[in-house]
């Protein structure tokens, strides 16, 4: 068994950083040509990759390591990347941008499934899926554990009479099992969802070090995902997780050697990530350089602690990530009052300019540094109960953080 209070053992040890490299990192966060992007410097075992300056070459040999497995990652400010273009831009219009390279558009703000199930009750969740979708809204996330699968049940129930307006999507939580269980989860998915296909299925909650290689074993979780798309079930395939980017980048490091193209990734991004184990800066543009369709989560920290804490406002957090590069950014909606909310800020919206997300991001690094507003990547508070027992952590209630 792993204890949370001792060292993974699949992680490799920690490079010691001289302070003045530290204090001078280079431009870590500009996509740099002579490497297509981020550097990945990975050696084929099974340890996380290694984050290298832009510019190096990829070889282990010759990478300047910023950070490998729970190193900190740079904390530097960097300029923020382009947003992408914006169609379906009328007046009073959610706009709407390329899922990708799938073919598809999808509404810049999307309704998360854990929240939707949060719902005072299944009308209320009901109205939350029809007033959304009536007003622009057509992408819908969930998860196989999600509520005890209450959030597909719920979701499913919504979404009669509208699937074939939405790009509904939910992932499959085996936490390292293997693929008859992913295949079982995706049966069960379906019917709760009463629908005959997904239109993406994700790998759920990649947060520990060794569950890349568990999801890429053989008879693994990705071997599902290859025969579910062929199959006709699923159209679309990715993964998701928010604890660092160094385990997605070993994911696609190891779709890579196995052949497999994720169609799509979910990560967190935000104010408070620009700065603090920032998926912006190492993952985002490598899932964009890939064509990929990035899923925006948590821009509010996951359970809103930056807003509670007056760090920023609603329409402050959802403004900075949906101006990132990403097709979608998921909002946790439980309630009516808040789908109106997060809608006026999605209705005619436009880009933050770079100078309004550099502020942002500034004003917000100071608090982002000891990553108490971003508690599922520093603790375990966010981390699923299947995964913490597949991985011999206590239950949230042993362990609460």
């Amino acid at each position: 068994m792993t204890s949370p209070t001792t060292p993974d053992p699949k992680a490799p040890d920690m490079p010691d950083m001289p302070e003045s490299e530290a204090n001078d990192m280079g431009p870590e966060g500009v996509q740099n040509e002579s490497t297509g992007g981020y550097g990945v410097a990975h050696d084929g075992d099974s340890k996380p990759p290694i984050l290298q300056r832009p510019g190096t070459n990829n070889g282990l040999g010759t990478a300047t390591p910023i950070a490998a497995a729970q190193a900190a990652l740079p904390s530097r400010l960097v300029p923020p990347p382009a947003p992408l273009p914006m169609t379906n831009t009328g007046p009073g219009q959610i706009p709407q941008k390329s899922f990708g390279s799938t073919g598809l558009h999808v509404s810049v703000i999307g309704i998360g499934g854990s929240s939707l199930g949060d719902a005072s009750s299944l009308e209320e969740a009901v109205s939350i899926a029809h007033q959304a979708v009536d007003a622009g809204v057509n992408f819908f996330d969930n998860a196989w554990e999600y509520n005890n699968h209450r959030s597909e049940d719920w979701m499913g129930r919504a979404l009669q009479g509208r699937r074939d307006k939405v790009i509904l999507m939910t992932k499959c939580c085996t936490h390292g099992r293997d693929k008859k269980v992913a295949m079982q989860q995706l049966e069960e998915s379906l019917l709760r969802l009463r629908t005959d296909h997904l239109d993406v299925w994700q790998i759920h909650e990649c947060v520990y070090y060794d569950d890349p290689d568990l999801h890429f074993a053989p008879n693994g979780v990705w071997e599902a995902m290859r025969d579910a798309k062929k199959q006709g079930k699923v159209r679309f395939i990715g993964f998701t997780g928010h604890k660092t980017p160094q385990i997605h980048l070993r994911m696609l490091a190891l779709a890579d050697q196995h052949g497999i193209k994720f169609d799509t990734v979910q990560i967190p991004l935000n104010a408070f990530d620009a700065t603090y184990r920032s998926f912006q800066q190492f993952v985002l543009p490598e899932a964009n350089r890939r064509g990929m369709a990035v899923l925006g989560m948590k821009s509010m920290g996951g359970g809103g602690e930056p807003i509670q804490q007056g760090a920023v406002t609603p329409q402050e957090a959802l403004r900075y990530a949906m101006s990132l590069p990403a097709a979608t950014t998921i909002s946790g909606i439980d309630s009516l009052q808040v789908l109106h909310q997060n809608l006026a800020v999605a209705r005619d919206f436009k880009p933050m300019t770079a100078k309004e997300m550099t502020a942002l991001a500034q004003r917000c690094q100071f608090l982002a540094g000891d990553g108490h507003l971003e508690l599922y990547k520093s603790t375990k508070k966010y981390d699923a109960a299947v995964g913490r027992s597949q991985h011999g952590y206590p239950s949230l209630q042993e362990l609460p953080m």
